[in-house]
């Protein structure tokens, strides 16, 4: 595990971040440049962990991906002439790129072994594979997570499936196995999710229909290369907006960044909280991007439930810090995903903010959490990321507001999605 002393309380934070690439898009990005026959270009993509991780898997399926500058490059025989390998597909600690890879490997006429790093064999893919198998994917045994191993396969059939919860990733899966099927995939979700992949899949040529909360997905449709520019990961952006939010005599510009509204719960959230944030958007034919102002303001408590949860499941963590410095009580409910992250989330940061002082409680499904609470430690102290990027800088943020020295244990796992987040907070 790599120590990572953190920055001392702060009274103000000032500047201009561009974050690096969505993450959501970068793998989906590389997923459907892989499944197009042909060259696609991407602008930005996010050089991370877990995205290299994607690059890796597709690149032993016979796909040249090369990286120069700025631009990454996708040549690919197509999703029908993808290569077999004797090596086991190595899906490190994403998440994304496995169950989305399920959809696009379903129906491949070759043996496949997937493996993961520990945290991914933890995680569950029951919710992904069960509609999977309906639809005909050949797991060589029963299997609800990692190792899996898939038998070769040259037949899928469309289903009518609803999810029993709402799972962006889950929705992208079964899309994905039912553009490859013999008959129409109509998939419903109880809540809108995540839209990326429908949004990007346009860009290939591909489009589908929207009947209520039912997505029609046409049969047996060929992917077209594209051309893809990622914008800047709102996940990132999240942790420069809450410090802008909290730390005193703050204000900080972020440019460039994804906002898809299927991803910005946050700031209607901290609206709610009696937040002010200005956002410009900038003219685009694809996903909606803008620059983001945020400043020093004072919050107040709400109640979050399972309908807000959506749109700001990786961002909760910041949002449970945000509550801490709020005045009244918080409550969050709706969020059992968030036990079954790269870590239990929820006890994650309980423990965590509850050793610089806070006042959170852990529920079944979300937090209460009472505010608001000086940040403080007596001694110098060493928190955790319990391996989760997002836990870990979250603490750096919280960093900013605690009398006293903390140092981050396991500090790599930030680099899972933003390799230049202490870079940047160094700049700020």
């Amino acid at each position: 595990m790599t120590q990572q002393q953190l920055p001392s309380k702060r009274s103000h934070l000032k500047g201009m971040i561009q974050v690096p690439g969505d993450k959501s898009i970068s793998h989906r990005a590389i997923m459907l440049g892989s499944m197009a026959r042909g060259t696609s270009k991407v602008r930005h993509l996010l050089m991370a962990d877990d995205v290299q991780s994607t690059m890796q898997v597709y690149r032993q399926l016979g796909v040249t991906i090369e990286t120069s500058g700025e631009d990454t490059v996708i040549v690919s025989p197509g999703v029908a002439h993808l290569r077999a390998t004797d090596q086991p597909l190595d899906f490190g600690n994403s998440g994304t790129t496995l169950r989305l890879s399920l959809g696009v490997l379903a129906k491949q006429p070759f043996h496949i072994d997937m493996i993961g790093d520990a945290s991914l064999q933890k995680r569950p893919m029951g919710r992904v594979l069960k509609p999977l198998e309906k639809m005909g994917l050949r797991p060589v045994t029963p299997a609800t997570g990692l190792p899996i191993q898939l038998a070769p396969n040259q037949t899928l059939h469309g289903i009518t499936y609803t999810l029993p919860v709402a799972s962006a990733q889950v929705k992208s899966a079964l899309i994905l196995a039912g553009l490859q099927a013999d008959q129409m995939t109509r998939i419903t979700e109880p809540i809108a999710t995540r839209d990326h992949t429908e949004r990007m899949l346009t860009t290939f040529g591909v489009t589908l229909k929207r009947q209520d909360n039912t997505l029609l997905v046409p049969v047996a449709q060929s992917l077209s290369p594209a051309d893809v520019t990622v914008p800047g990961d709102f996940s990132s952006a999240a942790f420069w907006l809450v410090a802008g939010v909290l730390v005193p005599d703050s204000q900080l510009a972020l440019s460039e960044i994804g906002l898809n509204p299927t991803r910005t719960g946050l700031i209607q959230l901290l609206k709610r909280m009696g937040a002010d944030i200005p956002v410009q958007m900038h003219q685009t034919s694809g996903e909606p991007i803008g620059d983001v102002l945020v400043q020093t303001q004072s919050l107040r408590g709400i109640d979050v439930t399972k309908n807000d949860i959506p749109a700001v499941i990786d961002e909760l963590p910041l949002l449970v810090l945000a509550a801490t410095q709020a005045e009244g009580v918080t409550t969050i409910t709706g969020a059992e995903e968030l036990r079954v992250k790269e870590t239990d989330r929820i006890d994650a940061v309980t423990t965590e903010l509850n050793r610089l002082g806070a006042q959170v409680t852990a529920l079944p499904d979300g937090f209460s959490i009472t505010g608001p609470t000086p940040l403080h430690v007596a001694e110098p102290t060493v928190v955790r990321s319990h391996g989760d990027h997002r836990i870990g800088m979250m603490l750096a943020v919280a960093a900013l507001l605690t009398e006293g020295a903390l140092t981050l244990d396991g500090a790599e796992s930030v680099a899972i999605s933003y390799p230049t987040f202490f870079n940047d907070l160094a700049q700020l």
